[in-house]
Order: structure tokens, then sequence, then C-alpha cells
């Protein structure tokens, strides 16, 4: 069962949101919360395995709440918002969001989304993934330091590359023949290493470093 935190300041969007949630069998709305102050006070308390957060959140932004539940590792964050601009969108990534789905998705997509990252793994909405692959292809090539890998084992470097690709813990365990399981496992090792706290982070990092 994955245990979910709703984080909506309008009442109405946040009853919708629990309807929809409380509708599939294999997902259970944990808690409530109307501001960013109160997300991150039941996320200490409950301790979800997903907090679905808005973006613009009354006494504690989103990105901000977001960023407090991820340094202390209480949860996996799926932002949404009804707007894909950039300054919501890096900022919620360096925040150490796993996943970022605007609010006029379907409720096949929100429940897919949730369940992709109680996963492990991270989710973009598509309109937000085309904005962000224009604006790397925009920046001057960036070479990160490599020596950041010298703590990896091989084979968290074979996986951090295929985290690079955009391929899910399935697809990565199917090319190095190993189980869903460890791969997991290996992305939260590297995550911890590397001292990155999502995995569209690791992404980022493996395509800075040319992986």
């Amino acid at each position: 069962m994955i245990r979910v935190l709703v984080a909506e300041d309008q009442s109405a969007v946040r009853a919708g949101l629990v309807l929809i949630l409380g509708s599939a069998p294999d997902v259970e709305v944990a808690g409530e919360a109307a501001d960013g102050e109160r997300a991150v006070e039941l996320a200490r308390e409950l301790r979800p395995d997903v907090v679905l957060m808005d973006v613009q959140m009354p006494l504690l932004d989103g990105v901000s709440a977001t960023r407090l539940i991820t340094v202390e590792g209480l949860a996996d964050v799926l932002l949404l918002t009804t707007f894909d601009l950039d300054e919501y969108v890096f900022g919620a990534l360096r925040a150490g969001a796993a996943g970022f789905l605007l609010k006029n998705a379907e409720a096949r997509e929100l429940l897919e989304a949730v369940r992709t990252v109680a996963r492990g793994e991270g989710v973009v909405a598509p309109a937000v993934t085309r904005r962000l692959i224009a604006e790397f292809a925009a920046q001057p090539a960036r070479t990160a330091d490599r020596t950041v890998l010298d703590g990896l084992t091989p084979r968290e470097r074979e996986v951090l590359l295929r985290v690079g690709e955009g391929l899910s813990n399935a697809e990565i365990g199917a090319r190095l023949a190993m189980a869903e399981g460890a791969v997991k496992t290996h992305v939260s090792r590297l995550l911890a290493k590397l001292g990155l706290r999502s995995r569209v982070q690791a992404a980022v990092l493996a395509q800075e470093l040319g992986l």
C-alpha cells in the first residue's frame, strides 16, 4: 500500500485529489495539509511514502517544504502546480523533488505518477520535460568533475548511466540482468554517495558527466 500525504491549500482541490487517490486499491491517503509548514510537520509525524505537494502554499511554499522533507529523508515528493514556469520547475528539481506534474493531468496520470515516485523513480510532466531538454540544449556544454564517481562501484556507475538515459528500474534490471529490487538498492546507494536527493538530480548529473 502506498501511503500519500496530500498538501494543497485549496480545500476543493484537496478533496478532489483525496477522492482520486482513494479510488485506487493500492493507495492510502495518510493525511492532509493546507499549508507548507503543516505538510512538513505531518511528513515528520506520518512518514508517508509520497507527499503530493502544491507549489503555491501559504506559510511555507511548496518548493521550500520539499527541500526540508527531502533533506530529512522523510518522503519522496511529487509536486503539483497549474504553472509550468521555469522558476518552479528548476526550483523544485534543485530542492530534490522526485516528480513534477501539472494539475490538469488526468486522474490516471496522477495515480501512475504517484506509483512511479513510490517505486523510487522520477516523473516529470511531458510539457515540462520538453522545456528541460530545450534548456539543456541551449546551455553551453558543462563538464562536471568526474572524480565524483570515484566512490561508486562499477555496478553503481552502470546504473547511474542507465538512470541518465531515463530508464525505469525494471528497464535497467532487464538491461543489466538484475532484479528490480537490486536496481532500486543501487540507486539509493549512489544517491547517498553522490549527495543527491532525487533520481532526477542523478539523471542531470549523468548528462553533465557525459555518461
